[in-house]
């Protein structure tokens, strides 16, 4: 589910990084359909149907008319790291907002001919849903166009690959709401040429994909604070104050807030409860404070002596003082001020 790209970014500092700038306007040229796929850094392989189901590795692109899938080389950390840290950011997102994210690793991504069969597949990085809860989405296998709900953002991590040449077109053509592609910070021999660092997000709009600064599934997110959060070692405290915005807008407009998360909820509530005991605690102390100073005027009323509207708790150390050291001085003073001097003196 999209939500309107009419609302206004919120800004907050960056570092200062090497990063593509991207027009708003600008409309990225779509490849024409090849009969032999475009997909810099993958190599084909033979995989009939007959034989996906026993496929347990991972491939960028799948053709049932050819029987043959595209592959590359196992990802390393430069790859990995984005698409993990992503689960990461999404879950913080989902706290401020009150409401679940569903972030899916890589999935099937299929369309299906007329009697059923698989005809192309594709496999991103990460999937992710604002709304899991209500989405269609499949109990198993992958994710098929016109039966299933699409993802609202979608990951691809250009680490050693690129997607611009074919991939990003087929994905425009298939409907994809947004898709953020990431070239990782850190440095790798095997990156295609020519790509610096920093991430890209591509929103659909009239049935072609455009350039955005800001994310419209994540309204406030820019492209530059999503890249800086997906490569950081650990999270910096301007990252926590993003993300939380993020998730303030989102709970916003559907109506939640930190107490409609379950695990957050929990936490509040044993606040809560331990600062009802707490002040119960208190409230007893000041209690028995206020009968022993009540205990004392009368027994110094008692015994014909004067004192003043706010003793004795205007006596210093009469609340730390032991219950035998303030009957003695009770029953010993001459004065009030003799009371006080017993007190600081035990």
């Amino acid at each position: 589910m999209r939500t309107d790209d009419n609302q206004a970014a919120a800004t907050f500092p960056s570092r200062a990084r090497p990063f593509p700038q991207a027009a708003d306007e600008h409309a990225p040229a779509s490849a024409p359909d090849p009969e032999t796929p475009d997909l810099p850094g993958c190599r084909p392989i033979p995989l009939r149907r007959q034989d996906l189901p026993a496929w347990e590795g991972r491939f960028e692109y799948w053709d049932g008319a050819t029987g043959t899938a595209w592959v590359c080389d196992p990802p390393g950390i430069g790859h990995e790291q984005p698409a993990e840290r992503l689960v990461e950011l999404f879950t913080h997102i989902a706290t401020a907002r009150g409401a679940p994210i569903g972030c899916y690793g890589t999935t099937a991504l299929e369309r299906r001919d007329e009697r059923g069969r698989r005809e192309k597949i594709f496999q991103a990085d990460k999937l992710a849903y604002l709304y899991p809860k209500r989405a269609r989405l499949p109990e198993d296998g992958g994710i098929v166009v016109g039966k299933h709900d699409l993802p609202d953002v979608l990951l691809e991590v250009d680490h050693t690959t690129d997607v611009r040449p074919w991939k990003l077109g087929r994905y425009e053509s298939w409907g994809f709401p947004e898709v953020w592609v990431e070239v990782p910070g850190r440095w790798s021999g095997g990156r295609c040429r020519g790509r610096p660092p920093g991430l890209t997000i591509h929103v659909l709009e009239g049935g072609r994909y455009r350039e955005s600064r800001e994310s419209r599934a994540f309204p406030g997110w820019r492209a530059r604070a999503i890249h800086d959060a997906l490569n950081e070692v650990e999270l910096t405290e301007w990252t926590y104050v993003r993300l939380k915005a993020v998730g303030r807008r989102l709970g916003e407009r559907d109506g939640t807030n930190p107490d409609d998360h379950p695990f957050l909820r929990s936490f509040r509530d044993e606040s809560r409860a331990e600062g009802k005991v707490e002040g119960h605690v208190e409230g007893r102390s000041e209690g028995l404070a206020e009968g022993r100073a009540k205990t004392v005027r009368e027994l110094l009323r008692l015994r014909g002596i004067a004192v003043s509207e706010a003793f004795p708790a205007n006596a210093p150390g009469f609340a730390e003082a032991p219950e035998e050291a303030v009957a003695a001085a009770a029953l010993a003073c001459e004065s009030e001020e003799d009371f006080r001097a017993r007190i600081r003196g035990g």
